[in-house]
């Protein structure tokens, strides 16, 4: 669902009773509304980074159901003292909430019945996370790859250079019927990325 002042895609993986809540950017009570009418009871919430946009409704949400929040450790303290942004400054927005409860490493997670496999995917931010759900086939990718676009790197910690080479290292080399949720925007695939993103293409392309 696009929550928060910038439509941020905010996304519920859930089963038949238990979810994951990644990247809530706003507008809780609607996250709260989908939550209930499905009758899901939430476990966790996992943040791809910590921009202002990806985070507005953590706060609320994690109060309300009790629940713990995964960053990467490069921005461990970005909850509590964010970085400069252009547009949050435009917005008038200052979004601050306490720190995350358990520090993101490279490797397998397992939160209940969820098993995913974090990858470090910097260069829009330095802590840019990557969630690849290999039992459905599906990727969370943040702000690190879009349908037929990339993240900006222009903004605290951001390089091209690190964007291009994650996306080719970590996200590329997944097969190419994986679907990519991004953090903006329409749904894609691997493999039409690989072959139409005007920005990064695959090495073999």
């Amino acid at each position: 669902m696009s929550l928060g002042p910038l439509g941020t895609n905010c996304y519920i993986v859930y089963n038949d009773s238990n979810a994951l809540i990644i990247d809530p950017g706003g507008n809780p009570e609607r996250v709260t509304q989908f939550l209930e009418e499905n009758n899901l009871r939430p476990l966790a919430i996992l943040l791809t980074h910590a921009h202002f946009d990806h985070i507005g409704a953590v706060g609320e949400l994690r109060k309300a159901y009790e629940l713990d929040v995964y960053l990467h450790k490069e921005e461990a303290d970005w909850l509590e003292n964010p970085p400069f942004s252009p547009n949050s400054m435009m917005l008038g927005l200052d979004i601050r909430t306490e720190g995350p409860d358990h520090l993101l490493e490279e490797g397998t997670l397992e939160i209940g019945d969820f098993t995913c496999r974090v990858e470090h995917t910097p260069g829009h931010s330095p802590g840019s996370v990557s969630f690849i759900f290999s039992d459905a086939d599906f990727v969370m990718s943040g702000d690190v790859l879009f349908q037929q676009g990339v993240g900006r790197t222009d903004l605290e910690g951001g390089s091209f250079e690190q964007l291009a080479n994650s996306i080719r290292t970590a996200l590329y080399t997944l097969p190419d019927h994986y679907t990519v949720y991004s953090g903006h925007g329409e749904q894609t695939t691997i493999g039409f990325q690989k072959q139409n993103n005007p920005y990064v293409r695959s090495v073999n392309n």
